[in-house]
């Protein structure tokens, strides 16, 4: 399945989850584009791949392709997650609820930092990640989250993949080395950031240009 399709999936689920919880019982192809973001032809292709098809003139069942597309990511089961690093964008991480919502259970919290081991976030423990390994085989972790500084996040990254974890969610600002078969996702809001500047720096050069010409 193309890379694109399966980042697109999450979005086609959010907002069948959405139409579901307000009574919806069936939705147009045109109808879902429009919810997502994405034109209609490439939501439809999107789903053929997937094999689920709509009824003519009807559209699609909205609970069934839920349950198809969460199914297709993986979702019918929960994952059990561990968030290595506890500083303030790993503590908002770990309080955040709509992991569990979506099938995420965070169940590990880890920290090298003697001054926040111990602590107690809305009653998971972070524990040394000293403790790591042991964790994620006694637990079934099989999602690391890490969001440490960047000169920390390969040597986490690395006890991770020693453990057995094969998908990782990295926040720290670098790029890791892990083994074939290890899938990793990098959010780096400072490079979002820096992506919505070039948009905003260029459309105000547009608008100058525009201004000069008239």
């Amino acid at each position: 399945m193309p890379a694109a399709t399966v980042r697109r999936l999450p979005e086609y689920l959010r907002a069948l989850s959405s139409l579901g919880e307000s009574g919806v019982e069936t939705v147009s192809s045109e109808t879902l584009a429009a919810a997502t973001g994405v034109n209609s032809a490439m939501l439809r292709k999107d789903l053929s791949q997937l094999g689920a098809s709509g009824m003519r003139g009807v559209g699609y069942n909205v609970a069934a392709l839920a349950a198809y597309i969460a199914g297709v990511l993986g979702l019918t089961k929960d994952s059990r997650v561990a968030i290595i690093g506890l500083g303030h964008l790993g503590q908002a991480l770990a309080r955040y609820p709509g992991f569990s919502e979506r099938g995420f259970d965070i169940v590990g919290l880890f920290d090298a930092d003697p001054g926040i081991i111990g602590k107690d976030l809305d009653g998971i423990q972070v524990r040394d990640v000293a403790l790591l390994a042991g964790a994620v085989r006694d637990e079934g972790i099989n999602i690391g989250v890490i969001a440490t500084p960047g000169a920390a996040a390969q040597h986490v990254a690395d006890l991770l993949v020693d453990a057995g974890v094969t998908s990782i969610l990295n926040f720290a600002p670098c790029v890791l080395a892990v083994p074939q078969g290890v899938a990793v996702r990098k959010v780096d809001l400072a490079v979002e950031l820096q992506i919505l500047s070039f948009h905003e720096h260029h459309k105000t050069i547009g608008q100058a240009n525009a201004e000069v010409a008239t």
